[in-house]
């Protein structure tokens, strides 16, 4: 991506949150377009959604630093799984937050008090699925990144299933990547772009320990893998962990450990510094370099491209109408 194309990005995003009108056409994919901004305002149900939750968010933000990354990853495993429909809360056995590959999610208590603080304002008006989008929205923004317009008017979804759960493993490639965002409606920049969550966050030793010590079965290390960072990662991850023993958790950008918005997770791309495979790859994909190489050197780009992309995660297979329900609890689907 061209200098220019990221800038153009900011733009439509500066414009959005400036009060121009902006309608979901064009930014969000295609199945998306009954979005709209201020959706609540727009139909009097609960025209102060944002400020409520905004204001919760803050006070929630201001004890816990990492409820950003949590709410990022939460949102990534609803919308890339089976569509932005608030599935992912659903309890049950056999649903989606049941699935090993969704271990380990948190900010679910927090989007339990965002619905409580809601459902007492306005009842039965605002979906999950539209709460979990503003809520992660607002994290981003007191962590630093951009307040980027949250297009609303999402239902819930009334079933989830564990075997809907096809979210990648941090080791493949990157071409099998593209594929796997490409099938969900997404593209090559929103790849890259939504990457750049692992700016902040943690993620399990077991995740990379192939890399640390047996990468792709050689006995060996990743040789791609910076020295330097090859010896940090061995010394908080051990080669074996033993019954009983934790699973340690690391972070996925050693340069950031508080949790803020930055680009610096492109610049360790480019350095060979990354932590999981998936994303060191990006630094040797030919398109993925180019785009990898802007933002590292441009924060600001980095904002309006992951304004963008997570604006149009937020709008992929989302239920309106009469399509799916407002969950009363998040939960559990409505009797």
């Amino acid at each position: 991506m061209k200098r220019d194309q990221c800038l153009f990005l900011s733009f439509v995003v500066i414009l959005a949150v400036s009060g121009a009108k902006v309608t979901a056409a064009g930014l969000l994919p295609p199945e998306s377009t009954p979005l709209i901004r201020h959706y609540y305002k727009v139909h009097n149900t609960c025209s102060n959604v944002e400020p409520f939750i905004r204001h919760q968010m803050k006070l929630i933000f201001d004890k816990d630093k990492t409820i950003t990354p949590k709410l990022i990853k939460l949102l990534y495993a609803d919308c890339m799984v089976n569509g932005c429909d608030a599935s992912i809360l659903l309890d049950g056995e056999n649903t989606e937050k049941k699935s090993p590959k969704n271990r380990g999610l948190g900010a679910y208590v927090v989007i339990d008090v965002l619905k409580k603080v809601v459902e007492a304002r306005c009842p039965g008006a605002v979906s999950c699925a539209d709460i979990m989008n503003i809520a992660a929205r607002d994290a981003i923004f007191f962590s630093g990144g951009p307040s980027y317009p949250v297009f609303l008017g999402r239902r819930d979804g009334l079933k989830s299933e564990a075997s809907w759960v096809d979210l990648p493993s941090p080791s493949i490639s990157w071409e099998t990547a593209l594929a796997y965002f490409t099938s969900k409606g997404l593209n090559l920049q929103d790849m890259v772009t939504l990457l750049g969550g692992h700016m902040m966050g943690r993620t399990r030793c077991s995740n990379i320990v192939d890399r640390l010590y047996n990468f792709n079965n050689t006995g060996k290390p990743d040789p791609t893998m910076e020295l330097a960072t090859l010896s940090y990662l061995q010394k908080l991850c051990p080669k074996k962990v033993k019954l009983g023993q934790p699973n340690p958790l690391i972070n996925l950008n050693p340069q950031n450990p508080t949790h803020k918005f930055t680009n610096s997770y492109y610049s360790r791309v480019l350095s060979n510094k990354s932590v999981l495979e998936v994303d060191q790859q990006m630094r040797y994909g030919g398109d993925t370099y180019e785009l990898t190489d802007e933002f590292a050197n441009s924060l600001e780009d980095f904002r309006g491209g992951f304004a963008y992309s997570m604006s149009r995660m937020g709008g992929l297979k989302v239920l309106t109408g009469t399509k799916g329900q407002i969950r009363r609890n998040c939960h559990v689907v409505n009797k």
